[in-house]
């Protein structure tokens, strides 16, 4: 299940959101964060499910603070979608699956 997820990272990011073929959810998250590793199995669900219409991406935001500082992420997690290589839709704190699926209906449809 963790194969269906994408490590991110400052050297990678733009390459990996530019080259989807999918809406790209990218979960900015820390290791000392506690409502990140909350959702994190929620997300590899989504992410095995939702295979071939929406990747779902992690960045850690201690290794990676360049592309957290670009995207203004000031709390964690922080979870950001892209399509066509833009941000299009930004939710912040952790929330259950159900409320994740509703949230990110319009990119899965």
């Amino acid at each position: 299940m963790a194969d269906d997820i994408l490590t991110l990272s400052d050297a990678t990011f733009d390459e990996t959101i530019a080259g989807a073929d999918t809406p790209v959810l990218v979960d900015f998250w820390a290791e000392w964060c506690g409502p990140c590793k909350m959702i994190a199995p929620t997300l590899a669900e989504i992410a095995s499910e939702q295979r071939g219409k929406l990747a779902i991406g992690k960045l850690n935001v201690d290794d990676n603070p360049d592309t957290a500082r670009r995207f203004d992420v000031m709390s964690i997690p922080t979870l950001l979608v892209f399509k066509d290589g833009q941000q299009v839709k930004r939710l912040v704190g952790a929330k259950g699956k159900g409320q994740l699926l509703q949230d990110l209906a319009e990119f899965i449809a």
